[in-house]
Order: C-alpha cells, then sequence, then structure tokens
C-alpha cells in the first residue's frame, strides 16, 4: 500500500476533528441543567409534603408561595431540580441550610395564605 499525500491529508483531518468535537461536548456539558420554574417546584414540594404525611398541613397552595421564595433564592439550579422532582436532597451543604432557612422563615406566612 502506498501512501500519499492525500491520505495524509484525510488522516491530519480526522485527528484535528476530534479537539472540536470535545470541546463542544465539554462547553454542552457547562451549561448544567435550567432553572425550575415555580409551578415545577410547587408540584415537586407538594408530593413530598404529602409524601410525608403534611399534606394537609402544607397544601398545593403554600408550597406554590414557598416555591416563589425557593425559585428567587440564591439555591443551585441542581437543588430546585431535586425539590422540583419531590426529592428532599440538595447540591451540598450550603443549598440544604439555605432551603431548611427558606422555609422555615417563610413556611407560617406561606400557611396562613
Amino acid at each position: 500500500m502506498k501512501i500519499n499525500d492525500r491520505n495524509l491529508r484525510t488522516t491530519s483531518r480526522l485527528l484535528l476533528a476530534l479537539p472540536i468535537a470535545a470541546l463542544a461536548f465539554s462547553l454542552a456539558a457547562c451549561g448544567g441543567p435550567s432553572r425550575p420554574s415555580e409551578a415545577d417546584v410547587a408540584k415537586g414540594l407538594t408530593e413530598f409534603f404529602e409524601s410525608q404525611g403534611m399534606g394537609d398541613q402544607i397544601d398545593a397552595d403554600a408550597s406554590e408561595c414557598l416555591a416563589e421564595y425557593l425559585v428567587d433564592s440564591d439555591l443551585s439550579n441542581e437543588t430546585l431540580t431535586f425539590l422540583a422532582n419531590g426529592e428532599d436532597k440538595q447540591k451540598d451543604q450550603a443549598d440544604k441550610d439555605l432551603t431548611e432557612k427558606i422555609i422555615s422563615e417563610n413556611v407560617q406566612e406561606c400557611i396562613a395564605d
């Protein structure tokens, strides 16, 4: 088999395409999950509170109220996604502390509404 200049150019182009593809995939991954809406977070909170037997104390209206505070906060998109999925899970300890603070400071107001 004879290797000519044309074969080398094709191989070189393929090798150059690999880093470009890797860069595109890594940039796409950096975007992370988008911020869930208040409606999504409220739905997840309602599911969570009902699963914990607290649905009669913290109803859908109270969950909507709490969701406003949570989505407007500095919580990460990842933590809000967990909450929107009805999970009691946070990205890290800082998000856990902030979630607990927001709920404890606003739950009475949200229940009273």
